[in-house]
């Protein structure tokens, strides 16, 4: 098989048994990259002499015959929305498409501490809003399942990249379901992990109380090795959680009996595709026959998760976005002739059009005399919905749920209509609110196109979650099936 088909912890057991090197496999995946990459469009920017010399420090450590670390030689694509120091990051905006960040994103740095190789950074919606990949400045990314269709979003290009074999593994940002949504449509494991276990320094804001970053792999094993590295306490992060990271790989164990698993009856209402839910059934009977109790349960206040998104989410991306002025980096209108003028044109022509319409959400829902009746009320049904996985969890170990109600669209085909666009998230969504992990794994094909399982956890349920995933994946074949690109 091809290097760059296999998986992290089967290329780092080559690399420790100096079957291959590091070298090797990142030529492979750059081999791979030059095949596909114009029919997928994954990338923005691509890393190569950094790849190679950072794979040559790997391949000279293990000459020495010092240690590795699983990561240590392994291709992986950054979304281009983490900061990467001397490498352009543009959140794929007219807004940033100069900026070159003089540091590293935490998660960046961990990487490079761990010995991974990137090798570029990968397209998404701009500044992350959005769930199709068609909102980026540069261009739309394409699911390599279907060239026709959507990669989902706002992370299509990293997903893209993992399902389309351009790269071992990547990192996302998830902030109402942009890990698990592209994850769903281009058949590979996504993760958003508890906020605050993986730090957001260095991440570009959209909503603060929201993003989590995470990763896509190509199987839950490598979801648990990635974790191990990226996770942790971070000073530089306010809202990182203070916790002992465990192993996750130790709770890779096959099996779920005694397990209780809560099935939320108001997710599976009208709208989901009938493939989709015959798919997500058949997963229900699995887990069933493998020794685990499934039960439909009630989450009372699901239909005000989508609501209570887009007035939060809008509101902090208002505050967040200010800072692009045209002042002190990225895009500048030159033509303007005052300094009130500059902003404006600066911020009309360096945000796109979705960008624009949340920033207005979001600042009418902040204004004098709306406050109250939105911004506010959104917070208190916001505290509800996290009550609402409060009481499951004192029954259930995890809740499970479709990671999308259709397999992905095709191009054009939501994008004239916000609403049905913003629909699409309506499984993720309550789970970045409760600010709680949740994983989306393959569960099988509907007329060749993948489909999603969701799987949710308790705060810091991270060890659960990988267990009960783990078991179904080691006992279905779903998570191998490739597309012919």
């Amino acid at each position: 098989m091809a290097l760059y088909r296999k998986t992290i912890h089967e290329l780092h057991q080559l690399l420790k048994s100096k079957q291959v090197s590091s070298e090797e496999i990142t030529k492979s995946v750059f081999e791979r990259i030059d095949q596909v990459e114009d029919k997928v469009k994954a990338f923005v920017t691509q890393t190569r002499e950094i790849a190679l010399a950072k794979a040559k420090e790997v391949d000279d450590k293990i000459a020495r015959g010092e240690e590795i670390g699983p990561l240590a030689g392994i291709p992986v694509v950054i979304k281009d929305n983490m900061c990467t120091r001397g490498i352009l990051t543009t959140c794929s905006s007219k807004m940033l498409h100069n900026f070159v960040p003089p540091y590293d994103a935490t998660v960046v740095k961990k990487l490079a501490d761990a010995g991974a190789v990137m090798i570029g950074k990968s397209n998404l919606d701009e500044f992350a809003m959005g769930s199709s990949t068609e909102n980026s400045r540069f261009f739309p990314t394409r699911n390599p399942w279907d060239l026709e269709r959507v990669p989902g979003g706002s992370s299509g290009g990293s997903a893209a990249a993992v399902a389309a074999d351009e790269t071992v593994y990547s990192l996302g940002s998830d902030t109402g379901g942009s890990i698990r949504q592209p994850a769903s449509f281009c058949g590979v494991v996504g993760l958003k992990p508890t906020y605050g276990l993986v730090s957001r320094y260095g991440l570009v804001a959209f909503a603060s109380s929201l993003d989590q970053i995470g990763p896509f792999s190509k199987d839950v094993t490598d979801a648990a090795i990635i974790l191990n590295t990226i996770a942790g306490h971070d000073p530089c992060d306010s809202t990182s959680v203070n916790y002992n990271v465990p192993d996750y790989t130790k709770s890779l164990v096959n099996d779920v009996r005694g397990i209780k698993i809560g099935i939320p009856k108001e997710y599976f209402v009208e709208g989901i595709q009938p493939d989709v839910r015959g798919l997500i059934e058949d997963a229900i009977k699995k887990f069933e026959s493998l020794g685990a109790v499934c039960e439909e349960m009630s989450l009372p206040h699901t239909e005000y998760a989508l609501p209570v998104y887009y007035i939060l989410a809008p509101a902090e991306a208002s505050s967040n976005l200010a800072r692009y002025d045209g002042v002190g980096y990225g895009y500048r209108d030159e033509s303007a002739d005052d300094i009130v003028s500059m902003y404006m044109k600066t911020r009309s022509e360096g945000f796109g059009a979705e960008v624009k319409r949340r920033i207005m959400l979001g600042t009418y829902a902040l204004s004098s005399g709306y406050y109250d009746a939105y911004y506010l009320k959104a917070l208190k049904v916001r505290t509800l919905i996290k009550q609402d996985f409060d009481r499951a969890f004192e029954k259930y170990d995890v809740i499970l749920t479709p990671t999308s109600p259709s397999t992905a669209f095709k191009f054009g085909e939501k994008s004239d209509n916000p609403m049905e666009m913003y629909l699409s998230d309506i499984c993720t969504i309550a789970v970045n609110l409760a600010g709680i992990p949740g994983i989306s794994i393959p569960c099988g094909l509907s007329q060749g196109l993948p489909v999603g399982l969701q799987l949710i956890g308790k705060p810091l349920g991270e060890e659960t979650l990988f267990r009960v995933a783990y078991t179904y994946e080691q006992n279905t074949d779903h998570h191998k099936a490739k597309p012919s690109l």
